[in-house]
């Protein structure tokens, strides 16, 4: 057997040194879970006890968190969990250039002026944002609390903010989740809004509330619902669909076709939340598989691994996911 390894760090800063170490020692406690490694912290100071292989991810990952800290001032679980699987992927995940300079190779990020920059908190997201520089069109599929939607506003906000595109389109399915609403009153925009809050709450996250308000005012930003599409072109923009697995086969491919000079499409959708008739086909999930190898086109699969909000969220993901292949045949569920 490998006898355990022990590393002691001591951090320059003690206030900085308690924010990565967390509430009550939060964050070590969430690492020593993830890694398999004893963290015992005393002041500005931590001891790893653990494999030699853990222990080193451990001191990797403390490190980039005291880092984080001093740059950002703040942590979250996500951001431990990120740092955590970027120190596992290290090395098999990225090209030998990424490691050239002597540095960490590092997840992808985007930046925006309110929000600073964002890193992909695990392989999947990494390979989502390099999809989204990379490709005129994205599809995103995968259970909810992966960022699909959040990271695709991001960025768009982060092209529109570098000139890169001069409008943003939002667009969704006006389909209830097995609920009938009944009729909703105002203008089309707010007739719109409810089922488009998640995409509202990425982009105050990523922009100044009077930002936001102004562009949507302007037009630089547009809600537009998916029944309003047919007929235009839309160029030089970012057009963003969300709960694409709502959509029709007639909708996605009139959806699929407004595609312009200079724009990007990204379609995001969980395929295991169909809120569709019975019997009527999802346009994303014929899409995926009818646009399969077509150049110019990603499709990034999120599992309920990637999951990144509060760690019972995954696992909820996970129980569905377990009952759903346990109760359906194979050619029902979703691919």
């Amino acid at each position: 057997m490998t006898e355990d390894a022990e590393i002691a760090l001591t951090f320059d800063e003690n206030r900085l040194a308690g924010l990565v170490f967390g509430h009550y020692d939060q964050n070590l406690a969430h690492m020593e879970k993830r890694l398999g490694v004893v963290l015992n912290a005393l002041g500005n100071r931590v001891v790893i006890k653990g494999p030699p292989d853990s222990a080193s991810r451990a001191r990797i990952v403390l490190e980039r968190l005291y880092d984080r800290v001093r740059r950002e001032g703040a942590l979250t679980l996500g951001d431990v969990d990120g740092l955590v699987q970027e120190s596992a992927l290290q090395g098999s995940l990225f090209p030998a250039a990424d490691t050239a300079s002597g540095g960490h190779p590092a997840f992808e990020q985007i930046a925006t002026r309110k929000r600073g920059p964002v890193r992909a908190r695990n392989a999947a997201q990494d390979a989502y944002l390099r999809a989204l520089r990379e490709h005129e069109l994205v599809f995103a599929e995968g259970p909810a609390g992966t960022g699909k939607t959040w990271l695709a506003v991001g960025h768009a906000v982060s092209l529109l903010e570098s000139g890169k595109a001069d409008k943003l389109v939002l667009s969704r399915p006006a389909v209830e989740a097995g609920e009938r609403l009944g009729f909703l009153p105002g203008d089309m925009r707010d007739k719109v809004d409810p089922y488009l809050r998640p995409i509202y709450d990425a982009l105050y996250d990523f922009m100044e509330t009077r930002h936001v308000e102004r562009a949507l005012q302007t037009g630089i930003i547009e809600v537009a619902p998916l029944a309003f599409m047919r007929g235009r072109t839309l160029t030089n923009s970012v057009v963003l669909l969300d709960e694409a697995q709502n959509t029709t086969s007639m909708q996605m491919k009139m959806f699929l076709t407004r595609l312009g000079e200079g724009s990007r499409m990204i379609v995001n959708g969980d395929p295991s939340q169909i809120d569709l008739p019975p019997g009527q086909r999802s346009g994303l999930v014929e899409a995926v598989r009818i646009l399969e190898g077509v150049e110019g086109i990603s499709r990034i699969v999120f599992k309920e691994g990637d999951v990144v909000r509060h760690d019972l969220v995954r696992r909820i993901v996970s129980a569905y996911d377990r009952h759903f292949t346990r109760t359906h045949a194979p050619e029902e569920r979703p691919r």
